[in-house]
């Protein structure tokens, strides 16, 4: 307890072991895990190297985290497709994998999700002006990430 702000450093091998229990918790973008292996006081090459054997041991696999991501966050958050992928990019997570991490996505489910979304929303706001009230429900919508035509219809369904 003497020294906690004092970082320990790891050979590559100690680092590996630790780096693959980090990994199998739960899904990691590579960006993260190399930030780790870096806080282990290791050099650039041994870090690309330990990603590598990583991804190699599909234990660093970025589609499978992006798929996570997906599922997390449009099944409780109730995120829409705009938010997922801002989240994912900032992520640092390739096209390709952000493509198929959005396959994971039911387009019946979603639609489902964003109407709840919308009738709790409308059922606590207080704006009476029926054209604010719609910009509301709108934009609350919106900054939730759902795409603007989707919620042009759900609001006309609403009325």
């Amino acid at each position: 307890m003497e020294n906690e702000n004092r970082k320990k450093s790891y050979t590559p091998k100690q680092a590996l072991i630790k780096a693959a229990a980090y990994c199998a918790y739960q899904e990691r973008t590579q960006q993260e895990v190399r930030t780790k292996l870096y806080s282990y006081g290791l050099t650039p090459d041994e870090v690309e190297e330990l990603i590598v054997r990583l991804s190699q041991e599909k234990l660093l696999d970025e589609e499978r985290y992006a798929q996570a991501f997906v599922r997390g966050k449009y099944g409780l958050k109730k995120w829409g497709r705009r938010k997922i992928m801002q989240g994912l990019k900032a992520k640092g997570i390739s096209d390709y994998c952000i493509k198929q991490g959005l396959k994971e996505i039911d387009p019946e489910q979603y639609e489902q999700n964003m109407h709840q979304l919308l009738e709790k929303k409308a059922s606590t706001e207080k704006e009476k002006n029926p054209f604010l009230r719609r910009q509301k429900l709108a934009y609350f919508l919106m900054s939730k990430g759902y795409e603007n035509d989707l919620v042009n219809d759900a609001l006309k369904g609403l009325e």
